[in-house]
């Protein structure tokens, strides 16, 4: 077997892995938020709800459609497959399904923003008192522990904050910090909804006749400051600990650099 052969089979498997590595991250961020919800809908979540409970993991399922549908439109090695009649209707409900499900996951970061920073001063002389009455703590976005009695004592001789409604206390620093998390969320989120845009457009019209049309505008250089943006969100997280965000936004990177070799190896992709 040729080198070259094989190097492209490696760079074949490696992407399989990224693509799979994806998927099973809609099941780490459902387990992840399933247990958040817990705390901040105590009194149970409506089918409205939903969305600002499980956001992550509503907007993770609809990019890995999206994600295999661009594979599907890019990719010189499904261009038989991408040409069956079946194939196109299939495309074609995927794509408005999985388009509106992610508009549908930002509106519901924006709502779990809202939510968090609607938050009101609490005062007890003795927090650790509160123990065994189910009030939680602020750990992560979407984590808060059960308070306990070794846990209660970091909050103790602080100024704390309840979050409006709910039972999980926390100190001012520590509203600030899940709140910017919060809205690097909402950022991330309409970043890539700019993105997949920009690739819908060079996917419908080629990237050559796209910059003939598009004479006003310079796609490659907003595509690489969206990009920065991207990356800069998967360094917060990376920096604040939230390692299920950050490696998520990292396999997206890079999910996303295999699309756009995609683009580049093909010059003018067709469209059904």
């Amino acid at each position: 077997m040729k080198k070259t052969s094989i190097s492209l089979y490696v760079f074949q498997v490696f992407k399989c892995l990224i693509y799979v590595l994806l998927t099973a991250n809609i099941f780490f961020f459902y387990q992840e938020e399933s247990l958040a919800v817990k705390s901040t809908f105590s009194q149970g979540i409506s089918i409205t709800d939903i969305i600002q409970g499980f956001a992550a993991t509503l907007d993770t399922a609809a990019w890995v459609m999206l994600l295999f549908l661009f594979e599907l439109n890019t990719s010189e090695y499904l261009k038989r497959l991408n040409s069956l009649n079946n194939a196109f209707i299939a495309k074609n409900f995927i794509r408005i399904f999985s388009y509106g499900l992610i508009c549908y996951a930002f509106f519901g970061y924006l709502l779990k923003y809202i939510l968090l920073i609607n938050i009101e001063p609490f005062f007890i002389e003795d927090v650790c008192s509160l123990v065994d009455q189910g009030y939680y703590l602020i750990e992560n976005l979407d984590e808060y522990p059960l308070m306990t009695a070794s846990n209660c004592l970091a909050l103790s001789n602080n100024p704390l904050f309840v979050l409006s409604g709910q039972a999980i206390l926390g100190t001012k620093s520590d509203w600030q910090a899940i709140q910017n998390l919060g809205l690097v969320d909402i950022i991330n989120s309409g970043t890539w909804i700019l993105i997949v845009m920009i690739i819908e457009l060079e996917v419908l019209f080629g990237s050559k006749l796209l910059t003939t049309r598009l004479k006003f505008l310079n796609l490659k250089i907003l595509k690489t400051i969206l990009y920065l943006i991207l990356f800069s969100a998967a360094a917060f997280w990376g920096f604040k600990g939230d390692f299920l965000d950050f490696w998520d936004a990292f396999l997206w990177l890079v999910a996303f650099f295999f699309i756009e070799l995609n683009l580049l190896k093909i010059g003018q992709p067709q469209t059904n």
